[in-house]
């Protein structure tokens, strides 16, 4: 794997690691499957291949983000407006 491409793999796994603090099911959950995820790749040596797996990765973070800002607005949502009855 050339360094660049390990730089990133490397910047991914942080920040998805980063992102999963908050993660519904709780953290030691998406940990563990974050380190399967990463292991079952680690073989991977075609750079085309790892670009797309960390693209892949790029568009999980994004989902993530987007779960994260969902749940504050429903949490706010709840908070400030009347249920609809």
């Amino acid at each position: 794997m050339a360094n660049s491409l390990k730089g990133e793999v490397i910047r991914l796994y942080k920040n998805l690691l980063y992102l999963g603090r908050d993660y519904p099911q709780g953290f030691v959950y998406f940990r563990g499957r974050l380190k399967a995820a990463f292991m079952k790749n680690k073989d991977v040596t075609d750079p085309d291949k790892i670009k797309k797996l960390v693209a892949r990765g790029d568009f999980v973070i994004k989902e993530l983000e987007a779960l994260y800002f969902l749940r504050k607005y429903r949490a706010m949502k709840k908070r400030y407006y009347e249920p609809e009855k």
